[in-house]
């Protein structure tokens, strides 16, 4: 099953009839030419769009009451009462009858902390801690923070935001609109960092080189499109109407006995499916991936013993290929709990053995890795290949297969070979490092708990040329272009896409892997699901955000990929980069881009990646779409077709 949603545009505000009973007409759900605001449809795209026979916009709805001379609760000539608000819900499920209903025509909201309401059982549901929540009413009541997944639109005096429903305010004036937005922000700084929003706070929580990530209003935004010039492809002055077509080709169905796990795309000729009871080849052609009908099955005693990697085995969580992609490691964690690893197996692909178990170890002493990744991003493809990069918590180092000597290790006699450290840093306790990834020329992305993003140039590791500072979430994921010029960092509920290009004090320009940015980088940019989408994706998260995949210079990546639950969410790279997007004009804070595309699967997605560049055909703009759920992976072509979003 897939689906080529398209999600664009604010959701429109249906009428005030049907918070009667008798509800009259259909909504229209479709999605209305870019730049209209519309709901998002349940149906699929070649279906056909029901005419509505209520009103399509809020502006009607109000002219429409106005002309009946119904009124809000108060005297049309007196002042609208502080934090007066009309109180949507969308009601319908996602069926072709969902649509907005008013819920309450007048109400108010507030700002309250644990023990501001004489309700003690209340009081005990917004928990010990001493946060901010947001109440409307007595149908919202909420705590303040990036779960909500509130959006603002300041065109329409409006923020739409998901607590047990997805719910839209409409304040009755721009001033009563941005009064509520500046107080939320305040707010959610101080239940995301701990400290009163202040220009003293947000110093110490940005610091004085990122203070444009506090304030994106006044942070400079001319890097962006610096760099789409560099690229020779300059922003254009409207948002682009060319979008893309995702057409399934093919579907495999994974072995019995095995779930899938993960992926691990290659290059060349084949890309692996790695499940709980071995390994799954399938072959690369130009619309996707089909099964060879080969599998290679984990034999048990392979994968453990007294002294090797796990006293158990369990299954891989990370596969990387090497040496041409003859050859991959697999890395199992120590117990369920922990991602944590005391080493690796090597499994030669053309003969289908565990040709080694690799122990980590420094100085004598064992250690535990959280994370492997090849030296750059077309690694894989070398065949002389032999080192790889680790990470654990407070660790960053490359690994070599080669004795110390750069000798090759006889692997057949030695039972558990020793991995050879050759360079890297311990670092002392707090760096709390989850995940990384390598550009073209081996610089070095490393994401943290705390939601700093690292850049390491090549020369070492000791100590980052720029650290990013969080936003308050952690970071689970992170990728980079070829060119190093744009990082991408996942969260749970967000994905931040940042340029680290600036320009030097000989007005070069360069990135952040290679110099020390000073204050000269722009603010970044967020990925976001719609509040509606948000919700219908339940409390799934956000997983494994990256680019498409190129490993070659000159060569530029043009799409990005999440996958929450069961959504595969695709977004146009070039349309994000743009400034002058639509979806950025009636923002406040850092800019968020709501344009995607969502292939929809029946069953959560395990993992979700774009092929190699080099299967895109002539008349596609990308290589297809590979998505895997447990028990199966669909391929999907792309197509360039004129769609109205």
């Amino acid at each position: 099953m897939g689906a080529n949603s398209s999600r664009e545009g604010v959701e429109t505000l249906d009428s005030d009839s049907d918070c009667d009973s008798d509800s009259r007409g259909t909504s229209n759900n479709g999605y209305d030419s870019e730049g209209s605001f519309a709901t998002p449809s349940s149906q699929t795209s070649d279906q056909k769009q029901r005419v509505s026979t209520t009103p399509s916009s809020l502006e009607e709805v109000e002219s429409r009451l106005k002309a009946l001379k119904l009124k809000y609760g108060v005297n049309s000539g007196n002042p609208t009462p502080k934090n007066a608000v009309k109180l949507y819900l969308y009601s319908g499920a996602y069926s072709a009858k969902s649509k907005w209903v008013v819920s309450e025509k007048l109400t108010f909201y507030e700002f309250v902390k644990r023990g501001c309401d004489d309700d003690q059982d209340e009081e005990d549901e917004l928990g010990s801690d001493s946060h901010w929540f947001l109440k409307v009413g007595s149908k919202v009541k909420a705590k303040i923070d990036d779960n909500l997944q509130l959006r603002a639109n300041k065109n329409e005096k409006r923020v739409d935001f998901v607590s047990n429903g997805v719910w839209a305010m409409k304040f009755f004036s721009e001033e009563d609109w941005g009064f509520f937005i500046n107080k939320y922000q305040d707010l959610l700084f101080q239940n995301t960092f701990g400290y009163e929003s202040n220009d003293e706070n947000k110093l110490k929580v940005y610091g004085k080189d990122f203070l444009g990530w506090a304030k994106p209003e006044a942070a400079d935004d001319s890097i962006w499109e610096d760099a789409m010039d560099s690229l020779g492809t300059p922003p254009s002055k409207t948002p682009m109407k060319e979008s893309h077509d995702f057409t399934e080709e093919f579907e495999e169905v994974a072995p019995k006995g095995g779930a899938i796990q993960s992926i691990a795309m290659g290059a060349l000729d084949n890309s692996f499916l790695v499940s709980d009871s071995g390994i799954q080849v399938v072959r690369n052609y130009s619309h996707g991936v089909q099964g060879k009908g080969l599998y290679v099955h984990f034999d048990n005693a392979k994968f453990s013993g007294g002294k090797g990697v796990n006293s158990s085995y369990s299954t891989p969580k990370k596969a990387l290929l090497m040496k041409a992609e003859t050859n991959m490691l697999l890395m199992s964690p120590a117990n369920d709990e922990k991602p944590h690893s005391k080493g690796l197996h090597q499994l030669d692909i053309e003969t289908g053995r565990v040709v080694s178990q690799w122990m980590f170890e420094k100085d004598g002493v064992d250690i535990t890795m959280r994370d492997i990744t090849n030296d750059s991003k077309g690694a894989q493809i070398d065949p002389s290949g032999s080192t790889f990069l680790g990470l654990d918590d407070n660790r960053l180092c490359r690994w070599d297969m080669r004795d110390r000597k750069g000798l090759v290790q006889n692997i057949v006699n030695e039972r558990t070979p020793v991995l050879n450290w050759t360079e890297g840093h311990q670092f002392s306790r707090g760096t709390n490092f989850q995940c990384f990834a390598t550009a073209g020329d081996g610089s070095i992305v490393v994401g943290s708990l705390d939601g700093r993003i690292r850049l390491y140039s090549t020369s070492t590791m000791r100590q980052a040329k720029t650290a990013f500072p969080g936003l308050g979430s952690p970071i689970t994921h992170v990728d980079v272009t070829y060119d190093g010029k744009w990082v991408l960092g996942t969260t749970d509920t967000y994905v931040i896409l940042i340029c680290t290009l600036f320009t030097d004090k000989k007005g070069n320009m360069t990135t952040g892997f290679a110099g020390r940015t000073g204050n000269r980088l722009s603010a970044p940019r967020l990925l976001k699901l719609t509040p509606l989408d948000s919700h219908m994706a339940g409390t799934c998260k956000f997983r494994n955000a990256q680019f498409s995949w190129v490993t070659e210079n000159g060569k530029q990546e043009r799409h990005l990929v999440a996958t929450v639950g069961k959504f595969s969410v695709i977004w146009n790279f070039d349309r994000v980069k743009d400034g002058n997007h639509e979806c950025y004009q009636t923002q406040v804070g850092l800019k968020s881009c709501y344009c995607y595309k969502i292939v929809l699967k029946d069953d959560s997605i395990v993992d979700s990646r774009f092929m190699h560049e080099k299967f895109a055909i002539s008349d596609s703009p990308e290589a297809p779409l590979v998505v895997a759920t447990p028990l199966k992976v669909s391929s999907f072509s792309v197509s360039a077709k004129r769609l109205q979003l």
